[in-house]
């Protein structure tokens, strides 16, 4: 798992700033701390350390400033102008001006990182359900590992039937599901977190220990490697292929 960072209330020293994070632990002192948001300090990258370090479109962070204020960024359908808006999973970056698209996706060695995705891709989201509980007048409500809320429609059908750690594919920026990937046994799933980040594989098992976020999933590749780790850190993403692009 991902460490935890402590820092104080504004300020972040690059020393002690995500290890995935590409920027250089000792050139300078202070880096960029994410502001509170959709993902927590320790799942995300800042959107200026995006734009400058990842993306290379600038060499500064007065440039990178400069670009997000001409409102030439937008992140899942809505422009964004604030450097330290934290960018995590599944988020997708669209840099206007040139009309390309990237996901952020969970891999194995820089733990997140951006691949280019198609334009027809970039209005859908793949996120996990955290939570699911009746609000004011009867109502369902699911939370998503973005921070989301998205209220179900009370006439009953599938989308009822929803539980927590199961994916559903959204619409951005309207929150319309378009399609509920149930975490089961069979579904192809990618590792989110730990040691296994970003390995692709189906579920071949779910051992149920105490808590079922704590149970453990086995997951097997095409190539027949397998590997073993926390409910938590898998992530459904497709009943025979992927919904959406994950490599």
């Amino acid at each position: 798992m991902t460490r935890r960072i402590r820092s104080s209330l504004r300020h972040l020293r690059r020393s002690i700033a995500p290890p995935f994070w590409p920027i250089s632990r000792k050139e300078y002192v202070w880096t960029v701390k994410p502001r509170p948001g959709p993902h927590p300090l320790f799942k995300s990258i800042p959107l200026g350390i995006v734009i400058r370090d990842i993306l290379g479109y600038t060499t500064t962070m007065r440039e990178t400033r400069r670009i997000l204020g001409e409102r030439k960024v937008a992140v899942d359908g809505r422009v964004v102008t604030d450097y330290k808006f934290p960018v995590g999973l599944m988020d997708v970056v669209h840099i206007i001006p040139e009309g390309k698209f990237y996901r952020v996706v969970p891999d194995s060695v820089k733990r997140l990182k951006l691949i280019e995705i198609p334009p027809e891709e970039a209005g859908y989201k793949l996120l996990r359900v955290i939570r699911k509980q009746t609000v004011k007048g009867g109502a369902i409500q699911v939370t998503l590992h973005d921070g989301r809320n998205i209220l179900l429609p009370q006439s009953g059908g599938e989308k009822t039937n929803i539980k927590t750690f199961d994916s559903v594919l959204i619409t951005v920026p309207k929150q319309a599901i378009a399609q509920i990937i149930p975490f089961k046994e069979g579904v192809l799933a990618v590792v989110t977190d730990g040691r296994h980040a970003g390995f692709v594989g189906r579920v071949i098992s779910i051992q149920q220990v105490f808590k079922r976020r704590d149970a453990l999933v086995v997951l097997q590749n095409d190539q027949g490697e397998t590997v073993r780790t926390k409910l938590e850190y898998v992530l459904p993403v497709g009943e025979e292929k992927p919904a959406i692009t994950i490599r």
